[in-house]
Protein backbone atom coordinates (compact mmCIF):
# COMPACT_ATOMS: atom_id res chain seq x y z
CA UNK A 1 0.00 0.00 0.00
CA UNK A 2 1.31 3.26 -0.89
CA UNK A 3 1.66 5.52 1.49
CA UNK A 4 -0.98 8.23 -0.20
CA UNK A 5 -3.56 4.82 0.01
CA UNK A 6 -2.84 4.82 3.86
CA UNK A 7 -3.22 8.47 4.31
CA UNK A 8 -6.83 7.98 2.15
CA UNK A 9 -7.43 4.74 4.16
CA UNK A 10 -6.91 6.76 7.80
CA UNK A 11 -8.96 9.67 5.91
CA UNK A 12 -12.00 7.28 5.34
CA UNK A 13 -12.00 5.69 8.86
CA UNK A 14 -11.47 8.82 10.06
CA UNK A 15 -14.57 10.48 8.80
CA UNK A 16 -16.63 7.63 9.93
CA UNK A 17 -15.62 7.66 13.62
CA UNK A 18 -16.62 11.22 13.38
CA UNK A 19 -19.36 10.62 11.76
CA UNK A 20 -20.88 7.68 14.69
CA UNK A 21 -19.61 9.53 17.34
CA UNK A 22 -21.78 12.59 16.17
CA UNK A 23 -24.73 10.39 16.26
CA UNK A 24 -23.85 9.19 19.72
CA UNK A 25 -23.43 12.14 20.49
CA UNK A 26 -26.95 13.87 19.40
CA UNK A 27 -28.31 10.43 20.64
CA UNK A 28 -27.55 10.31 24.38
CA UNK A 29 -26.16 13.95 24.96
CA UNK A 30 -28.74 15.66 23.16
CA UNK A 31 -31.69 13.65 22.93
CA UNK A 32 -31.51 11.98 26.56
CA UNK A 33 -30.34 15.12 28.48
CA UNK A 34 -31.13 18.72 26.69
CA UNK A 35 -33.78 18.17 24.92
CA UNK A 36 -35.30 15.61 26.89
CA UNK A 37 -38.36 17.97 27.89
CA UNK A 38 -39.50 18.79 23.86
CA UNK A 39 -39.03 15.50 23.49
CA UNK A 40 -41.00 14.41 26.47
CA UNK A 41 -44.10 15.67 25.19
CA UNK A 42 -43.84 13.03 21.85
CA UNK A 43 -44.94 9.47 23.48
CA UNK A 44 -43.55 5.99 21.95
CA UNK A 45 -44.98 2.54 22.86
CA UNK A 46 -46.24 4.66 26.35
CA UNK A 47 -43.56 6.19 27.61
CA UNK A 48 -42.25 9.65 26.81
CA UNK A 49 -39.89 9.78 24.01
CA UNK A 50 -36.77 11.58 26.26
CA UNK A 51 -37.41 9.11 28.99
CA UNK A 52 -36.72 6.35 26.62
CA UNK A 53 -34.25 7.81 24.56
CA UNK A 54 -32.26 8.37 27.99
CA UNK A 55 -33.30 4.51 29.11
CA UNK A 56 -33.64 2.77 26.38
CA UNK A 57 -33.39 4.09 23.11
CA UNK A 58 -29.58 5.54 23.36
CA UNK A 59 -28.72 1.60 24.11
CA UNK A 60 -30.48 0.29 20.77
CA UNK A 61 -28.22 3.14 18.80
CA UNK A 62 -25.34 2.34 20.49
CA UNK A 63 -25.66 -1.26 19.63
CA UNK A 64 -26.85 -0.38 16.02
CA UNK A 65 -23.54 2.09 15.37
CA UNK A 66 -21.42 -0.84 16.41
CA UNK A 67 -23.46 -2.82 13.59
CA UNK A 68 -22.39 -0.38 11.30
CA UNK A 69 -19.00 0.23 12.27
CA UNK A 70 -17.94 -3.07 11.63
CA UNK A 71 -19.65 -3.30 7.84
CA UNK A 72 -18.57 0.10 7.15
CA UNK A 73 -14.91 -1.03 8.28
CA UNK A 74 -15.24 -4.21 6.20
CA UNK A 75 -16.24 -2.66 2.96
CA UNK A 76 -13.18 0.00 3.40
CA UNK A 77 -10.92 -2.97 3.97
CA UNK A 78 -12.07 -4.25 0.90
CA UNK A 79 -12.12 -1.03 -1.00
CA UNK A 80 -8.56 -0.55 -0.20
CA UNK A 81 -7.74 -4.61 -0.71
CA UNK A 82 -6.34 -4.67 3.39
CA UNK A 83 -8.99 -7.22 4.27
CA UNK A 84 -8.03 -9.96 6.99
CA UNK A 85 -9.55 -12.68 5.59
Amino acid sequence: MSPEQRRAYWRANLKLVAILLSIWFVVSYLFGIVLVEPLNTIRLGGYKLGFWFAQQGSIYVFVVLIFVYAWQMNHLDRQFDVRED
